[in-house]
């Protein structure tokens, strides 16, 4: 099996449980490389990696959140036999529970969906910093302190690079519009920095809505990327919470 949209550092082939990570904007399946490691023995770490970047920089960048899904999807289908997570950071919070919405549509829920750093979907972004200069959309990047920010911003000729897909993200991000329609029969875990500036509890608390399954929120230490310096925390807690026994309704 080599999926184009899919990558595995720790194979486990005894595992109960797949999860499957989804980057924030700019981000890649790098980005959850040591988790994998970190997590039970039961437990099996995919991460999607998006077009454009690292091993797939040569691959056009997505023009859309449906396109994500679509790609996504079509790699899915050999994991699908034993139960399946799924995990989103900031933009990849939106991918994933798209993702186990068109799960779901095919009678294939996920176990559970886990919304980090993220408002409710139907909450608008818009914006445009998709469309700024290449200048405009590295300070942004600075500006919510994605890793290598400032690495970026010290060095222009790295932009050609790297600018592309974190500009595709964001106009993925900023284009995307919630359509209605049933809420998700997976329980949703919602989690967010207390010192987050772009998501606030309150708004990760309206996660609640878009699920008839268990919700939690939890408020942890950390700004928007409280993963990097708080990953055992959550790591716990994603072991934590998988190994709740929500019923799907």
């Amino acid at each position: 099996m080599s999926p184009r949209w899919l990558r595995c550092r720790t194979p486990r082939a005894a595992a109960r449980t797949r999860l499957v990570c989804f980057p924030h904007a700019g981000g890649s399946a790098s980005f959850f490389g040591p988790w994998g490691a970190g997590l039970p023995e039961d437990v099996e770490l995919w991460a999607v990696q998006f077009p454009g970047r690292e091993d797939r920089i040569a691959d056009a960048v997505p023009a859309s959140m449906a396109e994500v899904v679509t790609g996504v999807l079509a790699d899915l289908g050999p994991l699908l036999d034993r139960p399946l997570a799924l995990f989103g950071h900031s933009m990849g919070a939106v991918a994933a529970y798209e993702v186990a919405r068109a799960l779901e549509a095919r009678g294939e829920a996920p176990t559970r969906v886990f919304a980090s750093a993220r408002h409710a979907p139907d909450e608008l972004v818009g914006g445009d910093v998709h469309l700024r200069d290449d200048a405009g959309l590295v300070d942004e990047v600075v500006r919510v302190g994605g890793a290598g920010a400032e690495v970026l911003k010290a060095n222009p000729e790295l932009w050609p690079v790297f600018l592309p897909a974190i500009r595709a993200d964001y106009r993925v991000e900023e284009t995307y519009r919630h359509l209605a329609g049933a809420p998700l029969r997976a329980p949703i875990t919602a989690v967010v920095g207390e010192q987050d500036s772009e998501v606030t509890p309150a708004q990760a608390e309206r996660w609640r809505d878009f699920t008839t399954g268990g919700f939690d929120l939890h408020v942890v230490p950390g700004d928007h990327f409280y993963p990097v310096r708080h990953n055992a925390m959550l790591l716990d807690l994603l072991t934590c919470q998988l190994n709740k026994k929500d019923v799907l309704r």
